[in-house]
């Protein structure tokens, strides 16, 4: 069974710095795309960031020069920095993942999200 555990959530206040982490675990061969998404109360769940294996990113335009992903490929991890926090960005961060399990299925794995409220 693989597993995606988001860490690293918290109060933070506006202006601010706060750095999530996913952990993956399980019989994982390999992980393509890697990816953050928030879900802010009555609204839907929207993405934050992606990261290819490679590298390359993408970001939602609300959080552009704000937030940074990246991933550590050897420990299959994939963290987001957020730096200047708004009180907008108050949501549940969830990590999702694009993996390849070694009896070679293709699963979309959700973690089970991170809370991050940030204050005015």
């Amino acid at each position: 069974q693989v597993q995606l555990v988001e860490s690293g959530g918290g109060l933070g206040q506006a202006g601010g710095s706060l750095r999530l982490s996913c952990a993956t675990s399980g019989s994982i061969l390999s992980i393509n795309s890697m990816s953050w998404y928030r879900q802010a109360p009555g609204k839907q769940r929207e993405l934050v960031a992606a990261i290819t294996s490679g590298g390359s990113t993408n970001y939602a335009d609300s959080v552009k020069g704000r937030f940074t992903i990246s991933r550590d490929n050897a420990k299959n991890m994939v963290y987001l920095q957020m730096n200047n926090l708004k009180p907008e960005d108050t949501a549940v961060y969830y990590c999702n993942a694009a993996i390849v399990t070694r009896d070679y299925r293709s699963l979309y794995v959700w973690g089970q999200g991170t809370l991050v409220t940030v204050s005015s």
